[in-house]
């Protein structure tokens, strides 16, 4: 395989992985508390009610009730897409709920577009400040992150643990960069069961080489080539297992997941250059022409880009979380899938943090469609735990995959192995 200047593919594995600076505090937290003690001693009180403004240069909303009990939610939206300027402000999806039961909310549509949880966890951190300074300290604050706001979320658990008691996280990208190692290993082994060079081959011709030879070689779920079955059987393992509804859950995503080593000036580019899968260990079922050794031998391996530079929001995530977190995950996101919960998990075990830690599936395809009746429930269920240190009760994703989510998911899918017949 041709080698050229950027992000190194090696066909050997590296035992190396990432190591940047840390997961631990940044200096600007200091910063953060100065601001936040100033205004606790200002007194600062402003009335109640719908505010829409720029902070910086992120636009914010935030919304206070006439009877705030003291609770406040920070809302983390999710990427949407490159582009210049800042990003546009989400309302935060549980609005209604919250502000009928007392608790203030606010969200930021943060200063850029893109993928950049180091800067936009700032601007969170920033828009807290503003609050306390505006309507006075609130009792206690979650952050709740949808997506790449799951990032940003659990990335301030671990950077500034003093700031946040509780987080919500939806469909998230938990475990951090994983989600990129997660991308390239998927088309690394795209790669090395259909031979095609997907990782060195540019945009557009990319796009031609997977739409056309790719599918050629493969063929698609449901209906997979030799080559297809097998790559599908190695997806499977990187997915977290034989997940419920996997097979059209990936149909969904079957080439937009493929990604070149230059992902092009409208992806994700700068977090795409910290992606790394010397770790990922491949799996594969026997019986499918090729062992489980002589696949993780000879997969091509991605390595960050050598103008990477230190960046604790896209180091490994260390599991090193002080209060509680609740998710809720669908077992089909083939945007954000399943295994980043497997992998956090894993985490908060080897950091002895796991008792902090409550994931919650839903049978679902696709990518962030939770009904209101299970956020609502995911919420409720997270200010007891803070408030009455009442641990709810989750889904174990490191056991039988096949049985996540029969109690949260509200509807079946008439797909589901589960649903009723």
């Amino acid at each position: 395989m041709s080698k050229s200047a950027g992000r190194k593919v090696r066909e050997v594995p590296n035992t190396g992985r990432r190591r940047f600076v840390g997961i631990g505090q940044l200096p600007v937290a200091f910063a953060i508390l100065v601001l936040a003690l100033a205004a606790r001693l200002a007194g600062a009180a402003e009335a109640p009610g719908r505010y829409q403004d720029v902070l910086g240069e992120a636009p914010y909303l935030i919304d206070v009730p006439p009877d705030w009990n003291g609770g406040l939610v920070i809302f983390a939206h999710g990427y949407q897409g490159e582009g210049s300027g800042p990003g546009f402000v989400h309302g935060e999806p549980l609005d209604a709920y919250l502000t009928s039961r007392g608790y203030a909310w606010a969200a930021s549509g943060y200063r850029a577009s893109g993928y950049r949880p180091d800067w936009f966890m700032l601007d969170l951190l920033e828009l807290r400040v503003h609050f306390i300074n505006r309507f006075g300290p609130p009792r206690w604050t979650i952050i709740h992150g949808q997506s790449m706001g799951g990032h940003i979320a659990i990335a301030s658990l671990e950077l500034y643990p003093q700031v946040y008691q509780g987080a919500l996280i939806e469909c998230g990208a938990i475990d951090g960069v994983g989600l990129a190692d997660w991308l390239y290993a998927y088309t690394a082994a795209a790669e090395y069961f259909s031979g095609l060079p997907l990782l060195e081959t540019p945009r557009p011709e990319f796009d031609k080489l997977t739409s056309v030879e790719f599918l050629g070689l493969m063929g698609a779920p449901g209906h997979y080539a030799e080559r297809g079955q097998r790559f599908d059987n190695v997806v499977k393992h990187l997915m977290g297992g034989d997940l419920p509804l996997r097979l059209e859950g990936m149909s969904e995503r079957f080439i937009s997941n493929l990604n070149p080593r230059d992902p092009g000036p409208e992806k994700a580019q700068k977090f795409a250059s910290y992606a790394d899968t010397r770790q990922i260990h491949y799996g594969i079922d026997p019986g499918l022409g090729v062992d489980e050794a002589t696949l993780n031998r000879d997969i091509p391996r991605v390595e960050p880009e050598p103008d990477a530079e230190p960046n604790p929001a896209f180091a490994e995530l260390t599991g090193k979380i002080r209060v509680p977190v609740m998710t809720l995950h669908e077992t089909a996101d083939f945007r954000v899938p399943f295994r980043l919960e497997q992998d956090y998990r894993k985490r908060t075990e080897t950091a002895g943090t796991s008792h902090l830690l409550v994931q919650r599936a839903a049978r679902a395809i696709g990518h962030c469609g939770f009904t209101s009746a299970e956020r609502q429930l995911a919420f409720f269920d997270l200010v007891a735990w803070i408030e009455e240190n009442t641990v709810p009760e989750g889904d174990h994703v490191l056991g039988d995959v096949a049985k996540l989510g029969l109690r949260w998911t509200r509807t079946l899918d008439s797909r589901d192995p589960a649903a009723p017949k």
